[in-house]
């Protein structure tokens, strides 16, 4: 068996999968026959699981907040006991604009929905498979978490956190027979900048990757095990630049792409 072949019967948790880079990492698990368990905050994801239906495996969808620990708990419990093979930890929230202008509550949630509950469920699910010594995990983070994030400060604040403890992570568990995999994109066509009010920023109206492909990417290293996909050449030559510029450089950077208003810049 090669690293990239799945056992008949398989399980997967897809998090953040009614649209997006999550809807599409469903949909890489679904072709490689894994059954699926798919979560996302918002009632699209029934008809996500309707879809992803037709390709004959299982799908068990829930609507759940995945900022709290209740959410987290009704996620796990729905698993109803069956071993996960794979942890695809997706779900993520961003806010656009200065962090003294956003209200604090959903500063919040953005912070409670990237790290607080994405640590919840990493702990559970991946000290379940730690015992049984066997499993994959992939964690969407971001190159975002490169770059100081001026006007989406907590968006790429929580992503610099997910990055560095994905790395951690893996290699807490290099002895055994679970990988941890960070996949790390950049702007991405998916609802991302509308719902965090940043369509009239450059990034925003910008060019962005196919969530698909972002998707596939990350899918195929995770299958490989390696310890971290970032997606797309020009995302590559950005996560090494951003590894020799100074951080007032990157922040003022990010500004001019972020900043409200600049897609009229």
């Amino acid at each position: 068996m090669t690293s990239r072949e799945t056992s008949p019967g398989s399980f997967a948790i897809v998090t953040g999968a009614s649209s997006g880079i999550g809807l599409e990492l469903a949909r890489c698990c679904a072709a490689s026959g894994f059954d699926l368990l798919i979560a996302a905050d918002e009632p699209q994801i029934e008809a996500a699981a309707e879809d992803l239906r037709r390709t004959g495996v299982q799908v068990t969808a829930l609507e759940v907040d995945l900022s709290t620990m209740e959410g987290v708990d009704r996620l796990y419990a729905a698993a109803r006991g069956r071993p996960v093979d794979a942890l695809l930890a997706n779900a993520g929230r961003g806010l656009g604009h200065a962090f003294l202008d956003e209200d604090f509550l959903q500063a919040k949630r953005v912070l409670d929905t990237n790290v607080t509950g994405t640590l919840y469920l990493l702990h559970k699910v991946a000290g379940e498979m730690r015992a049984r010594n066997r499993g994959r995990i992939l964690i969407t983070g971001s190159i975002a978490g490169f770059m100081p994030g001026s006007f989406q400060a907590v968006y790429n604040g929580t992503k610099a956190f997910i990055d560095s403890f994905s790395f951690a992570l893996r290699n807490e568990l290099k002895e055994s027979a679970v990988t941890i995999t960070c996949l790390m994109p950049g702007p991405t066509d998916t609802e991302f900048f509308e719902r965090a009010d940043m369509l009239d920023t450059k990034v925003g109206q910008g060019k962005k990757a196919d969530p698909a492909k972002v998707a596939k990417v990350g899918f195929d290293a995770m299958l490989d095990g390696n310890g971290d996909v970032v997606a797309g050449w020009k995302n590559k030559v950005q996560a090494a630049l951003a590894n020799i510029t100074p951080s007032a450089v990157l922040a003022e950077q990010h500004r001019k792409m972020a900043e409200p208003g600049s897609a009229n810049s």
